[in-house]
């Protein structure tokens, strides 16, 4: 089976690189990847020399670039990480967000589709959903109701998607997945930033109160969900994938002020996020139930191993945040 990922060069994207080339004996890999800021070949290193991978330098809203490299390579499986992820950074400069995100997607799908791949996968993300109160979860049945331009552009996507099953009969999944974290984290997103902070002194940046609600999926049990779905998903299903672990920013924090030794003293309190939605919370039923997938770290073992990852690897870290 031959997999073209799209956006493997970042931080969830280049963890399925490595899941695929380890557990499936028979997948080979074409990694494509625009290598923006958050993406990092230092990252892929230790596939970089396996003959069945290979990376390409490019854009997935690039026409002429994907349509060759769909004819070249002929994949199997397309899955689709590239994307613009930041929240504020679309706060700040939304129209790379709508270009890759949204006319990115419809690029790569349609080549898809027209090259004959097998299947499409698209990899999205709870914020579609919105903003939750403080009962109830995401489902796969929830209204989409997007708040920033971020979570627009990823769901202005998946209705994209979604309308190549309808109209085409094209065979599509779409996974949407709660906050990820792990080694390898570009270090603007909170537990990275948290971590590094600590290590070097400094203080954790909280947004507002500090009660917006998260649910953490550790990443390596995102890609097992990725490949589950790959291998069982019903064609034009969607899939929530959640870790079961909801917590406050402020609790996040705290458990990280312990594991080194410190204090509130060392938290900061900031202005608010602009459109900040308060709460996240998924509901994995479904592809537990339909196809039999659970996440396999908890909060607690999957913040240690990121911890010392990150106290491990200042190498590739301390770069990035200079």
């Amino acid at each position: 089976m031959k997999y073209l990922v799209t956006g493997g060069a970042g931080f969830i994207g280049s963890h399925f690189v490595k899941y695929l080339l380890k557990n499936k004996a028979n997948a080979s890999v074409v990694n494509l990847d625009l290598l923006t800021y958050a993406g990092n070949l230092e990252t892929l290193a230790e596939v970089e020399k396996n003959p069945k991978y290979r990376f390409v330098k490019g854009d997935i809203a690039d026409k002429e670039l994907v349509e060759n490299l769909m004819k070249e390579e002929k994949p199997d499986i397309v899955v689709n990480f590239a994307a613009e992820s930041h929240v504020d950074r679309s706060i700040t400069g939304p129209e790379i967000f709508v270009k890759t995100n949204v006319l990115g997607t419809q690029v790569l799908l349609h080549a898809a589709k027209e090259n004959g791949v097998a299947k499409y996968l698209q990899i999205s993300t709870d914020e579609v959903y919105g903003s939750l109160g403080e009962e109830g979860y995401f489902t796969e049945e929830s209204m989409i109701k997007p708040n920033s331009p971020y979570s627009a552009s990823k769901a202005g996507a998946d209705h994209i998607v979604m309308s190549y099953f309808e109209t085409y009969g094209y065979p599509v999944n779409i996974t949407r997945c709660s906050n990820n974290y792990g080694p390898f984290h570009f270090p603007e997103k909170l537990i990275p930033l948290c971590v590094t902070n600590l290590m070097e002194g400094k203080k954790l940046p909280i947004y507002g109160d500090g009660l917006y609600i998260r649910d953490w999926l550790y990443v390596e049990d995102h890609c097992s969900a990725i490949s589950t779905v790959i291998d069982e998903g019903k064609p034009g299903e969607v899939y929530n994938v959640g870790g079961n672990n909801e917590k406050t920013n402020l609790e996040i924090a705290r458990i990280l002020l312990d594991a080194f030794g410190k204090d509130e003293s060392s938290l900061e309190y900031v202005t608010d996020r602009l459109g900040h939605d308060r709460r996240y919370a998924i509901d994995a039923t479904k592809i537990k139930n339909e196809l039999g997938w659970e996440p396999a770290h908890n909060l607690e073992g999957g913040l240690k191993e990121t911890i010392e990852w990150y106290i491990n690897n200042r190498q590739w870290w301390e770069p990035l945040k200079k």
